[in-house]
């Protein structure tokens, strides 16, 4: 029996301490992640919260906590009704140096059958870890938001 989950891989001209500085840091994070903020302490246990113009819309749970290595964390979106009755999945960075670039794999895993946060991390992914990797390279996040640009 196979369980829907969601893996990403990208390859990043970056460092890994750089990376995870990207992932962590409250304003970096608002660069790439559509206007987000993730804010947290990082460990183990602790909370993280997501947040867009004052309104939490995903709140987290940090798992595993391995600068700069992996990063753990259960996932429960708030925003949406629908989604804030499924039980929290879980996302999982691992973070690979590979020469003078850095192999990124996200999954985010964990989900309910018929999931309503697995249609919507599925198309949200590829835009954030997009413009996570743009930003890291020129220094320029990729410009696109779903909700600003239809």
């Amino acid at each position: 029996m196979s369980k829907p989950e969601f893996v990403y891989v990208t390859y990043i001209r970056t460092t890994p301490d750089k990376l995870w500085h990207a992932l962590t840091d409250k304003d970096f994070t608002k660069r790439y992640w559509m206007d987000c903020t993730l804010t947290s302490d990082w460990k183990v246990g602790s909370r993280m919260t997501m947040e867009r113009e004052g309104e939490v819309k995903n709140e987290c749970v940090i798992l595993e906590s391995d600068p700069p290595h992996k990063l753990s964390y259960s996932w429960q979106s708030i925003f949406d009704e629908d989604m804030h009755k499924e039980k929290p999945s879980k996302v999982t960075y691992l973070i690979e140096p590979r020469g003078s670039v850095v192999k990124l794999t996200v999954t985010h895993e964990n989900f309910a059958a018929g999931s309503r946060t697995l249609e919507s991390v599925s198309s949200g992914w590829p835009m954030v870890l997009a413009s996570l990797k743009s930003i890291l390279e020129t220094g320029e996040p990729m410009v696109l938001d779903p909700y600003r640009d239809a």
